[in-house]
């Protein structure tokens, strides 16, 4: 039996509705303490998470997190391309503006939608996926800026390797470990180009993250079925899935 939520088809409670403003200005003013391990970057098998309002998302961890993952991919040789996106939550924008700066710096070939869209983290591992079959060198990987199902004030950060994701615990750790020790440092080690700059900067490229993955759910989803079953319903089946359904 299907639950509807007494919320269904009513405005938002005033107690669930967020500032988006104020997590935004928070994003960039409110600054971390390393010295404070609640305030420091917990990068688990999920990536980053938190919220700007209690300095456990901000400008700061995306910068540290973004050059500890260039780090890595310089260490461990993983040279191609990295397919990066996003999702709908507030702290979202802000986060891929300030890792893309920072990939710009480092000279990362970046693949972002080339319609600035939204895009769900099944199509980052896609693309991916993609890229690298076949492939034994030069092989790509990804960022999501998603925190998932967490709540609106909350943002997302992940990284997912060569494999389509997500990144195990020797992945989490480095990056963590490197990440807080940038922080520590100031950021002082941080390259980053200006974000207009980092936009039109070579190494950024438009990618269209949607037609190829569409194409291909045929292959491993029977969508007649899916369309058969919800005709005999009376419903949608894909109503509120996704921002272009």
């Amino acid at each position: 039996m299907i639950q509807v939520s007494p919320l269904a088809g009513k405005p938002a409670p005033a107690a669930m509705l967020i500032n988006v403003s104020r997590l935004v200005t928070a994003y960039y003013a409110k600054q971390p303490d390393p010295a404070v391990a609640a305030e420091r970057v917990a990068f688990g098998t999920s990536g980053h998470r938190g919220s700007a309002f209690e300095r456990t998302f901000n400008e700061a961890h995306i910068l540290a997190i973004t050059q500890a993952i260039c780090s890595y991919r310089q260490a461990h040789q993983i040279d191609g391309p990295l397919f990066m996106g996003m999702d709908t939550h507030a702290l979202s924008e802000p986060a891929f503006a300030s890792a893309l700066e920072v990939l710009a710096g480092n000279g990362v070939e970046v693949m972002i939608d080339q319609d600035r869209r939204y895009t769900p983290t099944p199509v980052i591992s896609h693309a991916i996926l993609r890229y690298n079959r076949g492939r034994r060198s030069g092989l790509a990987d990804g960022i999501v800026v998603t925190p998932s199902h967490n709540p609106p004030e909350d943002g997302g950060f992940k990284y997912n390797p060569p494999t389509g994701g997500p990144a195990d615990t020797e992945m989490t750790g480095w990056i963590q470990q490197t990440a807080n020790a940038l922080l520590a440092a100031g950021l002082g080690p941080v390259r980053r180009l200006r974000y207009e700059l980092a936009r039109r900067a070579a190494s950024t490229h438009l990618h269209d993250y949607i037609t190829p993955y569409v194409d291909e759910l045929a292959g491993a989803i029977d969508m007649e079925a899916i369309r058969g079953a919800a005709v005999r319903i009376g419903v949608d089946p894909l109503g509120g899935a996704g921002v272009d359904s």
